[in-house]
Order: structure tokens, then sequence, then C-alpha cells
């Protein structure tokens, strides 16, 4: 163990030893995180430290330098004293081998000086001060913290400059140390300075008669108004979200400014972005094959800062007609073959949508669209319409989405036919035929969220959470086969476990509501709801044990009508798997980010556990029990300019669950032969490949 004074560099022997592991001890106020960020000598990656991979090669090795060993702890000893821990030691053990060094920082915290008097002067003259005083970062009986000091001044000073004080100073009175008897003493001195309104204000970069009151309309104050400093960064922040402007700030105008006045004049900078954007992307998925976008912003095309834009985006480019080039045959797209509902025609989205910032307050963004598309899930249906939506979001003031939308689409579904057989009883062509015709939909839907997250394609740090919910109904002005209430919920957590290693969770749980239909062509009555809104799980994105769609209900399909399911065997190599999906979804995931041992940087692994279940709550007067699926597996990511493109790797030890098995008849309709038929257990590795996290 060498002390402080004893820290000699020759004392630690040569430089160059490779840090295998870097560790603290005897530390409890300053947790191994804030002190391994405070230093600069760093340990070594993981896999640069496992005694099973370092012989490897493996990771990023760093070594030991004497000097930097010698400053880390005159800075760990400096951290110390500036958390009020006055008697801290910091001593340091180094083992030694022939070519790595084990460091361990000792340290020794000691008594800390303890706060026994906080005072804050010169708020006598400010309405309710003790609000500007609650829940500071510092308190009388904390340790003598100099960091929290100035943070303390600094959150009482914020809170003036947001109640119409934007001249307030705050200066350090008192700060005395009696170390001899741990105790410490603080007076902050506050000089609020006069009571201001906002005055003049004044916009500078516009570039056309007329912008500077448009710009106007996003600020969140108005000359009259108490001076708000939150007002102004509220502002601002409304000015960028309107996507006009590529540069924006709002501060006082100092050359139109007098002290005696009790007006704060302001001015608004602006630097407005390019008027037209073309943007384009292409990617790859298992389900979509290839897909691509391209779209056309023109910004304050219509004037008054209305945005139009137009976007065309395609998938199952390479299988679907009529951009079919075969590659359905191929193992980059393979597993397409498998999906005759959705994945045989070229799936689009054409829409034009006039955007306008700034709708009736600051806060709104109004958004009118017509569209055209053809989009499908795959193995279960597939849904073209034509329409058009009206959306308002606004912004609260926590800074929280809300969005009310209403959408009409005039569309028809396709799904498997025993997708209708299995829900409705609707099992001959002709009855069929009535579920599938083109109807209105007319849906008025309500969603929040909230996003925090330091990274929107990689997070590391943060959390996400959204609820939607959206109606279907004759209010609406729904046709009977498209009414339906649905409720989604989604949560996630990013966590970081060290520099490198993440801790990620989700959680998405959803309730779908369907009215009871009887229509005189069909025999009997059920509660239905149209295919694309139930809930379907298992793929790259949720419960990663499953093929696409397969976790929940299913119904099995023998398409050769000579053979009798109930007197041959049923060769269940040409058995059809469809999806029907149900009315009721949980599924969760946990998962583990590491780093790659070879370039770290760019490469990372994973391990994750999927668990989920959907299921139908009430079908043919009873309910389904509930199976929840659990498992395991590992993954592989490499960092792209679109996201990290992953290969998982999932094991499923419970294969498919029951399901009614149909036959075709000799008449082109579907037979229920068999309740609760299952195909042999297929217990083994499920493999996906995405672009972007699972969630």
């Amino acid at each position: 163990m060498l002390p402080l004074s004893g820290l000699a560099p020759a004392a630690f022997g040569q430089d160059g030893l490779i840090i295998r592991q870097l560790s603290f001890r005897g530390n409890h106020a300053l947790d191994d995180l804030t002190l391994a960020n405070s230093i600069e000598t760093t340990n070594s990656d993981a896999f640069a430290t496992l005694p099973l991979l370092r012989e490897l090669g493996l990771g990023t090795p760093r070594a030991l330098r004497a000097r930097a060993l010698e400053l880390d702890v005159e800075r760990l000893y400096t951290l110390y004293r500036a958390s009020g821990y006055f008697e801290v030691t910091v001593d340091t053990i180094i083992r030694r081998t022939e070519s790595d060094a084990y460091v361990t920082f000792v340290i020794s915290e000691g008594e800390p000086v303890r706060l026994v008097e906080f005072e804050v002067r010169g708020l006598d003259s400010i309405p309710e001060a003790e609000k500007v005083l609650s829940d500071l970062p510092l308190r009388v009986g904390d340790a003598f913290n100099r960091i929290r000091i100035q943070v303390s001044a600094d959150t009482i000073a914020n809170r003036l400059r947001d109640r119409g004080y934007p001249l307030v100073r705050i200066r350090l009175d008192t700060l005395e140390v009696d170390r001899a008897n741990y105790r410490g003493r603080v007076a902050l001195g506050v000089t609020p300075g006069p009571f201001m309104r906002v005055g003049p204000i004044t916009v500078e970069g516009a570039d056309e008669p007329g912008d500077a009151s448009f710009v106007l309309n996003f600020l969140a104050t108005r000359p009259g108004r108490i001076y708000r400093q939150s007002d102004l960064l509220r502002s601002q922040r409304n000015l960028a979200l309107s996507e006009l402007y590529r540069f924006v700030s709002i501060d006082i105008d100092t050359t139109q400014f007098a002290r005696d006045s009790s007006n704060i004049p302001l001015l608004v900078r602006v630097n407005p972005g390019p008027r037209q954007r073309i943007a384009t992307s292409m990617g790859y998925g298992t389900y979509d094959c290839f897909r691509g976008a391209v779209g056309w912003t023109g910004r304050n095309a219509l004037g008054r800062g209305r945005i139009l834009e137009l976007s065309a985006r395609f998938s199952k480019l390479g299988v679907g007609e009529p951009a079919s080039w075969g590659l359905e045959d191929s193992p980059l797209c393979g597993r397409l073959d498998e999906d005759s509902i959705g994945s045989e025609k070229l799936n689009y989205g054409l829409s034009a949508s006039v955007r306008r910032p700034g709708f009736l307050s600051p806060s709104n963004h109004l958004t009118v669209t017509v569209f055209a598309e053809l989009g499908s899930e795959f193995g279960v249906y597939a849904r073209e319409e034509f329409g058009a939506s009206l959306v308002l979001t606004r912004e609260t003031s926590r800074r929280i989405p809300v969005t009310v939308g209403y959408r009409v689409a005039f569309g028809s579904t396709a799904a498997d036919d025993a997708d209708f057989c299995a829900y409705f009883n609707a099992c001959s062509r002709e009855d069929i035929a009535v579920l599938r015709q083109r109807q209105r939909r007319g849906t008025l839907s309500v969603g929040l969220s909230r996003l925090r997250v330091n990274n929107l394609l990689d997070p590391t740090r943060g959390t996400s959470v959204g609820v939607q919910v959206a109606h279907s109904s004759a209010i609406t002005g729904s046709e009977q086969l498209q009414r339906f209430t649905r409720v989604t919920g989604d949560a996630a957590v990013y966590r970081p476990l060290s520099r490198q290693i993440v801790l990620a969770a989700r959680v998405r749980a959803g309730l779908l509501l369907a009215p009871t239909v009887e229509l005189a062509t069909l025999s009997g009555s059920a509660p239905y709801a149209p295919p694309d809104q139930r809930f379907y799980a298992g793929g790259p994105n949720d419960v990663r044990g499953y093929d696409g769609n397969q976790l929940g209900p299913v119904v099995y399909v023998f398409f050769e009508e000579s053979a009798d399911p109930d007197t041959t065997v049923i060769p269940t190599e040409r058995v059809t798997v469809s999806p029907i999906g149900g009315n009721r979804v949980l599924v969760g995931s946990v998962e583990l980010r590491l780093p790659s041992p070879v370039f770290p940087t760019r490469m990372k692994l994973a391990a994750f556990l999927d668990a989920g279940s959907v299921w139908e709550d009430s079908r043919a007067g009873e309910a389904e029990p509930i199976r929840l699926r659990v498992t395991p597996g590992v993954g592989f990511r490499v960092t792209t300019p679109l996201g990290p493109a992953r290969l998982d790797l999932a094991y499923n030890g419970y294969g498919l669950p029951p399901g009614d098995f149909f036959r075709f008849s000799s008449e082109g309709g579907l037979i229920q032969v068999r309740p609760g038929f299952e195909l042999p257990k297929s217990r083994g590795v499920t493999v996906h490949f995405a672009i972007g996290h699972a969630f």
C-alpha cells in the first residue's frame, strides 16, 4: 500500500503494464462510477479483462501510466475535499504480473464536515419566497459540498428568473468551515433586481415581409407579460420544432435595454433553413425483403409557414409484383415465399400532406393528409385503402405530445380464408366474399408519448412511454364490419451499467373490444374485429423465439381436398399455419447490450429474454387460456447510419399452440375437421435479421 506522500513514479514500476482490473475500496459517499469518471486511469475493455478471453487478444487493452496514476490520487483527494470530506486519505494497491497490473484505490473517507447553517438573504420582498427555497440540492445536515452550494445558487437564480427577475445576482456572503468540530456555515446573498415585464420584441433574420409576425406567433410570451426564462426557452423550442429555421436564439436585447425601465426588450434571431429537401432511404428486413422510400418537403411552400410533403414508400421489392425479381427463391428473401397473402404484391404507401406549425397556438401542429396504400402483416392479412386524415398535435408544458386525429378510409382486407372461418363460421366462398368487400372505416384516435432518450437510433439512457386509443363505430362513420375500440400501451427504459454496457427493458400491452356482428348471409353472430386491428406477436421485434406473428392463436389448413385428415396420417410438412391474432396482448423483453471483443465501437453483443402472450378473451363463448411463453437468446449488432444491423438467435422450447384444423371442400370453401390440433413440437433456434433495435 502506497500513501499519498509516497507516490513517486518509480514506485509503480514500469509504464506499459496492461490494466486488467480497476476498482475502488472504502468509498461510500461517492459511487464507483463518479470516481471512475473523475480520473484519467481507465480500465481495459471487459473482454480484455476476462481471464478466458484475454489470451486471445480480444478487447481493447489500456496501459498503466505512473504519472497519470499519481495525478489521479490528487484528483480524488480534491473531489472528496470539495464534497466535504477533509480527512480523506487515498492510497493505492497495485498487484503486478510480468505484463499486467491490477489497480485498487483504497479510500478512507473520514468524518465529513456537516452543514449546520444555510442562510439565504435578500428574499424578503419576493412573493412566495418559500417556493424559491424549497427542495434545494443542499440542506442543513448534509455534507459540506461546495459543488452543491454552487448548484443551489444556480437553482435559486433560475427560479427567480422564472418569476420576473431577469437581473438577479447571487453572491457568497459566508463560507465557514470548522474542521475541528466538523461544522460548516454558508450564507448566500441575493440581489433580485427589479421586477420586470416583457417589453418590445424585435425579430432579426426573417427574409420575407410578414415573416416577422409569423415568428411572433410561435413565442410563448408577449409584450406586457411577466418575464419568465422558461417562456423564452419554450419559444425557442417552438420555433425549432417548426422545421422552418436552421438557427434560433431568443435573448435580452442589450442595445435597447434601460436599467431604469420596468420592461425588458427581447431580440429574436432566426436563420431560415432550405426551402426544399429531398430524402431517400433503402433498407432490408426479413419480412420485407428490400424496401425503399423517397420524399420531398417544401418548407413554407403555401405561405404562412405551411409545409408541403410528398412521399412514397415501397416494400416487398424483389418478391411482390410488379417488382418481383425472383428473390423469393433466394436465401435473402426466401422466407416470404411462405406468405401468399401480403408478399405477392408490391406493398406501397403514397401520401401528400400539408402541415401547419403554430395552428391557433405555438404548441399546436395541424396536419392534413390524403393517402393511398397497400400494407400487409406476414402470413396474416393485406389491406388496401385510400382516404384522408386530420391530425392535431399539441405539446404540453412538460414536453409531452398529445395527438388527436380522425382518419377516414375506404378499403378492403384480404386474409386467409381460415381466419374468417375460425372467427365467424364464414367458411363458404360467398360468406368470405362478404367479409372481404370494400367498406368505409372512420377512426377517432387519441395518443400521448413521452420520449426521453439520449439517442433515437441507439439509446443508452432514458425512458420511452406511449399510450394510444382508437375508436371506430357508427358515430365515427364506420360500416358494420369495421368497428372496434383498441387500446395499446408501450414503455421502455434504458440504463447504463458501465460506460459500454446497457440494460434495456420493454413492456407492451393491448386490449381490443369488438361489437357482436350479425349478418343475414351468415349463420350465427360473433364479436368481430378487422384482422388488421387484432394483436399479433412473434418475430424480430418482440418475442424472438417465434417466427412472424406465430406466438398467438393460429389455425391450420390442409390444402389437398382429396385427403381426409380424419382417416389418414396428416403430412405435417404440407400443413399451413395461419395466425388469426387475438384481442389481448402482453409482451416484455429484457436485453443486456455489451461491447464486442473486436471493434467494440462498431460491433455489439446482446443477451436477451423475451416473454409474452397473445390470446382471445372470449371466442365461441369461452375464454382461452393465457399461455405465457419465454424465449432466451443472444444477438450480434453492427452499427450503420440507419441504426444497428442485428442478427438474433432465440431458443423456443414450446412449439406452436393448438388450433382448429381445416381442409378445403370440393365446393372451394373450408371445412373444420378437428379442433385443438397441434403440430409436433419443433423446439429449436429461431433466427431473425433486422435493422434497428427491437426496442
